[in-house]
């Protein structure tokens, strides 16, 4: 494929006989700036973001523009760090989870679920996690799956201007954000999965909630079908745009709806099951148009098989009930399996006194595990999950403290902007939002 466009600054022509290859490595707009003048060139350079609503957040779009025509386009990331690994250091293994649930704040359980398992495989706890306990991580995670691709399919309506599709989106999310604050006590950010399992055990009538909330998403995911998928607007602004093939999403690392959307029917749920998945029956949906319009197929698809899988867990739930949700192993649970006190907050005045009349000894030992931790051995630990953007991974290293030497997080959003460029060059400038909105970028999970 010919390519007779000048590179910009860090870039290579690479020339074959008959393919002339273009090798990016990078560089900053200043350099590009410095190379237009020298050539004499004038060139348009238009910044989306990152205060622009179609950003997601506060990503930043560096678009160089001939006309409505997009000939360059460049993510610029970062205003959004937290520090949120390098704050890990400084804390318990338990602490940890409160911390890496706020990096993809649409998605917080998945990355407490990653967490936790890398934790308990260094600690070679990972057979001695309880059933149920399981069995309420693939449950939360499926039904946070559910709430976060309403929310890309709702502002994804919203910035075509379609502002129904963003009220049904997330008044249907509203159900599954009443479910986690029922279980957890929050909305998002729950720090609800702990190394060796659960805070808590779900409380009475919640399975009966959730069933009921199932019925009603379900109806709101087939009046948003009809919005979306029937509209002529809605297709003619996403049909063939943001195409991206397999080939160039392997090459990137994407993951996700996105390289599905290319036809890989990748997902690590499957390849490399955690938590039990391949125990439960369900599809991995795929698409070879590789276009916006199939990726909002594939996530509403998605949506119906995760409520297939959370449907799964309700009958395993009420199956194992009464059974533990935290390792019996007293040097690693968390000590306070949280019972509700009458104000709604905090532990029971019966958990308290239980705590404290036991013995000195027990006091103790609870002080200390809060307070300090727990030790991990010696290691380092690769897990990875399937979170709705794409996969997850987490590297942890125990130098054999109480607190990690190292945590860092390998986010799909951060990979996934790599396809910008690809997705957008070429294009009209409208469709860049089409594109961005198609990936569905968490801007709290790239920068960290």
């Amino acid at each position: 494929m010919a390519d007779s466009r000048t590179p910009h600054a860090g870039a290579a022509i690479v020339d074959d006989e008959d393919v002339t290859v273009l090798e990016a490595n990078g560089g900053d707009w200043s350099d590009i700036a410095e190379e237009a003048a020298r050539l004499g060139e004038e060139r348009i350079v238009v910044n989306m973001g990152p205060q622009h609503p179609s950003t997601h957040g506060v990503l930043r779009l560096m678009l160089e523009i001939d006309g409505e025509t997009v000939t360059e386009a460049r993510c610029g990331v970062g205003y959004l760090h937290t520090g949120i690994e390098k704050n890990m250091e400084y804390r318990s293994w338990t602490q940890g989870t409160t911390f890496c649930t706020r990096m993809d704040y649409l998605a917080p359980l998945f990355q407490e679920t990653a967490y936790c398992l890398g934790v308990e495989k260094l600690l070679g706890i990972t057979d001695d996690v309880p059933e149920r306990a399981s069995i309420i991580r693939v449950l939360m995670m499926e039904l946070n799956r559910v709430s976060s691709h309403l929310v890309c399919l709702g502002t994804g309506g919203n910035e075509l201007g379609a502002t129904t599709i963003m009220t049904l989106g997330f008044t249907a999310r509203e159900e599954i954000l009443r479910v986690f604050e029922l279980i957890t006590g929050l909305r998002m950010n729950h720090a609800y999965v702990r190394p060796g399992g659960v805070a808590q055990d779900i409380p009475p009538g919640a399975l009966d909630t959730i069933r009921d909330a199932l019925v009603t998403i379900k109806d709101y995911l087939a009046q948003l079908g009809d919005l979306m998928l029937a509209n002529p607007i809605f297709k003619g602004r996403l049909v063939g745009v943001g195409h991206l093939s397999l080939s160039g999403a392997m090459a990137l690392g994407i993951t996700g709806p996105v390289l599905r959307s290319a036809g890989l029917p990748y997902d690590v749920r499957k390849t490399d099951p955690y938590c039990g998945y391949e125990t439960y029956d369900f599809d991995v949906p795929t698409s070879t148009d590789s276009d916006a319009f199939s990726r909002v197929i594939l996530r509403i698809e998605e949506c119906y098989q995760s409520m297939r899988i959370v449907e799964q867990t309700l009958d395993r739930l009420q199956a194992t009930a009464g059974q533990p949700v935290m390792v019996a192993d007293k040097k690693i649970a968390w000590p306070a399996q949280l019972a509700i006190g009458s104000d709604g907050m905090g532990n029971s005045l019966a958990h308290i006194r239980q705590i404290m009349d036991t013995s000195m000894e027990s006091l103790i030992h609870h002080f200390k595990l809060v307070t300090e931790g727990f030790r991990v051995p010696v290691g380092q630990v690769w897990q990875t999950v399937e979170a709705p953007r794409g996969e997850l991974g987490v590297h942890l290293v125990s130098d054999g403290g109480t607190k990690p030497y190292r945590a860092h997080f390998r986010d799909p959003s951060f990979n996934n902007l790599q396809a910008v460029s690809l997705m957008c060059e070429g294009g009209q400038l409208a469709d860049v939002v089409v594109a961005v909105a198609a990936l569905d970028p968490v801007l709290g999970g790239v920068d960290r």
